[in-house]
This record gives structure tokens, C-alpha cells and sequence, in this order.
């Protein structure tokens, strides 16, 4: 799987952080708190947002280890945040056996499972259940767009945009909109406690750089599985980016999951 640009993630984890839900992340950390000296494994870490969002809210003896395949991240991800209770590892995700979950009290991730197959689900959680490991999953795209000024091809491109979301990201045919309710469904029946709380996105004029970079990143995957010409494609980019200058809002649809065992 090839890793992200770093601008990309940059610009979003304003959102990302926002976005989180905070009644699960109180609950995460009064899960931590009766934990002597906790380790997370944050997997698909990318520049460590998953850390920067949380680190400060979990306990002083709190120790990570960065996990993500793209060494390129994990250097700029070491240089953001350093060395102190944090460890980086490069491994290939697609070969679960090669996380060593030995010592682990809780494995995180941020938008990561939208982008897995159901497959490569099911294995991680049998993985997390055979060690009595807790998942936080944040940020699960759900399939949700909308904007505040509609367009009649919106319903079009969102479901084509969604349908490019199945497609295999380097894990399989992906998940995509999916991926929240099948880990709720996985971890359950496994005997484990299960909270799910929405993360949506809520983008207005302050986000811009954000909506903009958005935009033009759904058309090429719509282009790609839809009979849209790319003109009608274009004219619905340029609707949709005066709209924006005018104030126009967005909104694109996401859930955390936090699932902890009995």
C-alpha cells in the first residue's frame, strides 16, 4: 500500500481532530487510567495525528509505537513529534503476523479502515481478541456527503464516489462506508463492548484549503467507475468551488469506534 502526501494529511488533521468524538475519547482514557504504563500501537500512523490528538489526554506513562508502512511518513512523523515514550516501526500491514502485539493494551487508528478489506479486518480483530487488545477506530468514512448549496448531480457523484471507495487500496476490495459496521459486528461477536459515536466532518469558509483539495480529489475516482463525461465533471467542480467562495459548507460523513474486551 502507498502512503499518503503529507500535505494531505497536514491539512485535514485540524478536521480529524475536531471531528473526534469526545464522549469516546473520555472513555478511552478512563480506560488507560487503570493502566499501570499503558502501550498503544497506532497502525497506518501516517505523521502521527492519531498521537497528537491524544497524547496529552493519556496517561504521563504512556508508551506508543508508530506503525506504518510508508518510512517517509515515519521519518516526518519522528521529526514532528521525537523520541520521548515513542518508538517508529515500518512494517508491511497486509502481513498482520508481523505486528507484535506482545505487551499491547490498546491498537489506534485514524482513517485507516475504510481503506481494508473485510478480510484483513476479520484477522486483526481474531489478532486484538486472542490478546484481550482494545480497538479505537476514528474517523471511518461513512459514505455521508452533502453540501449546503445542492446540485443536481451531487446524489450522481457521491454514490460513484463511494462505489471507487470498495475498490482494493492495497488490503483487498475495500471496505469503504462499510468498515465501521463491520468492525461493530466483528468485535460483538467476540464478546466485546462496543460504543460507535459520529466524527463527521463539518466544514465551512475556514476549511477552504481543506473543502478545495477535497473536491478535486473526488473527481478522478468518479471519473474512473461512472459514465460522467469530464466535462459534466468540471462543471460540477466549478459549481461546487463558487459555492465555496460564496460560504458554501460541507459535510463528509465519518465514525469512531471504540471497542474494549469484557
Amino acid at each position: 500500500m502507498s502512503g499518503f502526501d503529507t500535505g494531505w494529511l497536514a491539512l485535514r488533521e485540524p478536521a480529524d481532530k475536531a471531528a473526534r468524538s469526545k464522549v469516546l475519547a473520555t472513555e478511552l482514557v478512563t480506560h488507560l487510567d487503570g493502566l499501570a504504563a499503558p502501550t498503544i500501537m497506532d497502525i497506518g500512523c501516517g505523521t502521527g495525528s492519531t498521537y497528537r490528538s491524544l497524547s496529552s489526554r493519556f496517561p504521563a506513562t504512556a508508551r506508543w509505537q508508530l506503525v506504518d508502512y510508508d518510512q517517509r511518513l515515519l521519518h516526518e512523523a519522528e521529526r514532528l513529534i521525537g523520541g520521548a515514550m515513542v518508538s517508529y516501526h515500518q512494517k508491511d500491514l497486509t502481513n498482520l503476523a508481523s505486528l507484535e502485539l506482545e505487551g499491547v493494551n490498546l491498537v489506534t487508528a485514524s482513517a485507516f479502515f475504510d481503506l481494508c478489506s473485510g478480510d484483513f479486518c476479520e484477522h486483526l480483530v481474531e489478532r486484538l481478541a486472542s490478546h484481550k487488545i482494545g480497538l479505537y477506530a476514528a474517523l471511518n468514512y461513512d459514505g455521508r456527503i452533502s453540501w449546503s448549496d445542492p446540485h443536481e448531480r451531487d446524489g450522481e457523484i457521491v454514490s460513484a464516489f463511494n462505489r471507487h471507495q470498495r475498490s482494493d487500496k492495497g488490503f483487498g476490495a475495500a471496505l469503504g462506508p462499510q468498515a465501521a459496521a463491520h468492525l461493530d459486528s466483528s468485535f460483538a461477536s467476540r464478546g466485546y463492548r462496543i460504543a460507535i459515536a459520529d466524527s463527521t466532518w463539518r466544514l465551512d469558509r475556514s476549511h477552504s484549503a481543506l473543502q478545495v483539495a477535497f473536491l478535486r480529489g473526488m473527481i478522478s475516482p468518479v471519473a474512473e467507475v461512472s459514465n460522467l463525461s469530464r466535462n459534466t465533471l468540471e462543471a460540477w467542480l466549478d459549481f461546487r468551488l463558487a459555492k465555496l467562495h460564496d460560504g458554501g459548507r460541507l459535510d463528509v460523513g465519518h465514525v469512531d469506534l471504540l471497542a474494549l474486551p469484557l
